[in-house]
């Protein structure tokens, strides 16, 4: 393990924002990212675990503890009949990851490509995109029950995944993933495309398959097309991706003239939807490039909110809590972040 005492959570996370950290631990073990868990815990200094840096709004005062950066590395190939299962380790680069899968020839998280940020991430957040989800690959959790003290393995069942959420995020720091367990499909074919701006760029119809590495690169093409390929020459890079989730509605709460899907049925039995906070964003007058200070939206995407250098993490919620707010007095939705603000 390599120990640091002069980092800072802005060097460390997409957003570009946060403040010192008392003391910086990289693991590249899943033995040492355990040892990590357990030396902050034992000794009562506060933990924040961070992969990628790319779904997290660091605080500006900075980390009063012990930040563990997780570095570990490895894929394990399982044959296992008509499916290959890959164990992940928690630090492997996502899409990393997912261009392996594609030189595999190995079908199910191909739409997935350009998301930045760790392996480990994917089950917290229930990573999704372009009509794929890592909830229906995920075969299995590693994990370290920090209260209990002992490794575990979580089944699918255990994890409670529903639209950007799981049992994991539910309960945040109860559990350290360390690695992650999916089941794909041997396939040069991809999966049946889902999402209509992806089929259209593919030239193919909702429900056809295309070659898994035209999906790779379409969906790369439309995420750079809208800023959303992590970049460090890129201004609009400077992001956790969609800074809200498509909030979901009764099919009666429709908003006029805003995009939405079918989303299955609520706890009532009723029919819902889910509209588009890019659409819903845009015209409650925060279209593309609008900007307060050094914070605003990206020029290419209302959704993504970006920073520029020495923006502050206090900038960035006041300019995200005048969006909620402007959507919710306009259409009367309430907007939910989807990156998690950390708080010491």
């Amino acid at each position: 393990m390599q120990e640091r005492r002069d980092a800072r959570l802005a060097d460390l996370t997409t957003l570009g924002v946060g403040g010192p950290i008392e003391r910086l631990v990289e693991v590249t073990t899943r033995d040492e990212l355990v040892t990590a868990v357990r030396d902050a815990d034992g000794a009562g200094r506060p933990l924040l675990l961070l992969g990628g840096g790319s779904n997290v709004v660091a605080p500006d005062a900075g980390w009063p503890g012990d930040v563990v950066l997780v570095r570990t590395r490895g894929i394990a190939r399982r044959d296992a009949g008509d499916a290959v299962q890959l164990e992940v380790e928690a630090g492997e680069p996502w899409d990393d990851l997912v261009a392996v899968t594609v030189a595999q020839g190995l079908a199910g998280m191909e739409a997935l490509s350009g998301i930045p940020g760790s392996t480990g991430a994917t089950p917290v957040q229930n990573v999704g995109a372009y009509g794929q989800e890592v909830a229906a690959l995920v075969t299995a959790v590693q994990v370290y029950d920090r209260a209990a003290g002992v490794e575990r393995t979580l089944g699918p069942e255990e994890l409670g995944f529903a639209y950007r959420d799981s049992r994991l995020k539910q309960q945040p720091g109860a559990h350290v993933v360390l690695a992650v367990t999916f089941a794909l499909r041997p396939s040069e074919q991809s999966s049946p495309v889902g999402y209509a701006e992806l089929a259209k760029a593919l030239g193919v119809e909702l429900g056809e398959t295309a070659p898994l590495a035209a999906v790779r690169d379409a969906v790369l093409g439309l995420r750079r097309g809208k800023g959303m390929v992590w970049d460090p020459a890129d201004p609009d890079s400077r992001s956790a991706g969609s800074f809200f989730t498509n909030p979901v509605v009764p099919v009666g709460a429709a908003v006029e003239g805003c995009p939405s899907w079918p989303a299955g049925t609520g706890a009532d039995g009723a029919a819902q939807l889910k509209l588009s906070a890019a659409w819903l964003v845009q015209h409650a007058g925060f279209g593309r490039g609008t900007r307060v200070g050094r914070v605003g939206t990206s020029s290419r995407h209302s959704l993504a909110l970006t920073t520029e250098p020495g923006a502050t993490a206090a900038e960035l919620m006041a300019f995200a809590g005048q969006v909620v707010a402007a959507v919710r007095e306009r259409f009367g939705v309430t907007l939910v972040p989807e990156p998690t603000a950390v708080r010491p």
